[in-house]
């Protein structure tokens, strides 16, 4: 970030399943926010798979000209956690491509700190606080994409 530039406003999307969890990649990401003093919004929906929906909704509100909905980029926080049947399967696999869907076609800076994991052991150690948490992975990376938007004028 340039002394000129503004700090920026990002919008964390959580699916709170696993509320210790994703209080824990949200402590991450808020910390590795303030150290650039970038604010943001946080909004919950019912599960991982509903995270790209309203990345979506939202940029679709940005462009309707709703001010509340205009964010720099955003940030994926979730887990999912292998069970006895595929449907954790198909639910990493469609949310990670969805999400890069959305960086791709529309320009999004999107962290993704959505824990795909095989029990609720990794998942805790991958939320832990300190330089191992993948929420504050998720805001270093989105907060590195709106840095390089603006390095090539998006």
């Amino acid at each position: 970030m340039t002394e000129n530039s503004k700090a920026p406003h990002l919008l964390i999307v959580e699916a709170p399943y696993y509320q210790s969890v994703t209080d824990a990649l949200e402590q991450g990401a808020a910390a590795e926010m303030a150290k650039i003093n970038a604010t943001y919004a946080k909004i919950s929906v019912a599960g991982a798979f509903e995270i790209p929906a309203a990345i979506k909704f939202a940029l679709t509100g940005a462009a309707r000209g709703k001010a509340a909905c205009r964010y720099d980029g955003y940030i994926a926080l979730g887990c999912v956690i292998r069970g006895e049947t595929t449907h954790y399967d198909h639910i990493c696999h469609e949310v990670n491509r969805a999400l890069m869907d959305l960086a791709l076609k529309e320009g999004l800076a999107i962290g993704n700190g959505v824990l795909t994991v095989e029990n609720k052991a990794q998942a805790d150690a991958r939320a832990a606080e300190g330089e191992k948490n993948k929420g504050g992975e998720a805001a270093a990376a989105c907060l590195r994409q709106i840095e390089l938007k603006a390095e090539f004028g998006i």
